[in-house]
């Protein structure tokens, strides 16, 4: 019987501009204050944290092979040491001429890896974040 995943990273009530103002490099903090107001003028969602450490914008509903259920959010960034995060789902796999003209970066599934916004096409950025959702919406159940 398909079940609701209950993930450790879910959406709480964490106020993300607390938990901004909590990060201690000063250039990361900045950096993600950038990257908290491209997020919420791209998406016009409101900003929500989850886990204790990812701003994210939206939700999609997915179903494992096995018909059980979750939720994760549709696009997000994280401050990690070595730099944000972007959370960008379902994926890079179509985005690889926007990814040429984004600046240094580092890839994973769904995760953008950077050492800071310095060098990174902000535009280029906002245009992966649109798509991203746009492609979301056309294979997933979204609240946006």
């Amino acid at each position: 019987m398909p079940k609701k995943l209950e993930l450790k990273t879910a959406k709480n009530e964490s106020n993300p501009k607390s938990f901004l103002s909590k990060i201690s490099d000063k250039k990361l903090k900045e950096d993600c204050y950038i990257l908290f107001e491209l997020f919420e003028q791209v998406t016009g969602l409101q900003a929500k944290m989850w886990g204790d450490s990812i701003i994210g914008y939206g939700e999609y509903t997915y179903f494992r092979s096995n018909g059980d259920e979750g939720q994760f959010m549709a696009a997000g960034f994280s401050a990690r040491k070595s730099g944000p995060t972007i959370y960008i789902l379902p994926g890079y796999n179509d985005y690889s001429k926007d990814l040429e003209k984004l600046g240094p970066h580092k890839l994973g599934k769904s995760c953008l890896y950077l050492k800071s916004l310095e060098g990174i096409d902000l535009k280029v950025l906002s245009k992966l974040i649109q798509k991203s959702m746009k492609d979301l919406k056309k294979k997933y159940k979204t609240n946006y």
